[in-house]
């Protein structure tokens, strides 16, 4: 059973930054997509940011480009959401979670494990 844990979440003004780590149990993380979704309260669950097997190739929403930054070290079994430059409207909970393939989908039905998902609050 694979767990995933998020980590990093917390209230920052507008225009700064925060850190989300999240941190896979299991010996298959390095072959599979990892991605990063959030919810805010009354909206659906959204992509926000994914990772093929190697870090080589990545995608993002078009809210976030150029501010969020997605990486991983497969050497830890982790992946990570930079999140600088952030606004208001980027307040929701955060959620990591593995795909089912090696690539990277912006569909959450391609990812099949989940975390509990870490808060982030952005204050104006």
């Amino acid at each position: 059973q694979v767990q995933l844990v998020e980590s990093g979440g917390g209230l920052v003004q507008a225009g700064g930054s925060l850190r989300l780590s999240c941190a896979a149990s299991g010996r298959t993380f390095s072959s599979y997509a990892m991605g990063w979704f959030r919810q805010a309260p009354g909206k659906e669950r959204e992509f926000v940011a994914g990772i093929n097997y190697s870090g080589d190739s990545r995608r993002y929403a078009d809210s976030v480009k150029g501010r969020l930054t997605i990486s991983r070290d497969n050497a830890k079994n982790t992946v990570y959401l930079q999140m600088n430059s952030l606004k208001p409207e980027d307040t929701a909970v955060y959620y990591c979670a593995k795909s089912r393939s090696s690539g990277w989908s912006i569909s959450p039905v391609e990812y099949y494990y989940w975390g509990q998902g870490t808060q982030v609050t952005v204050s104006s």
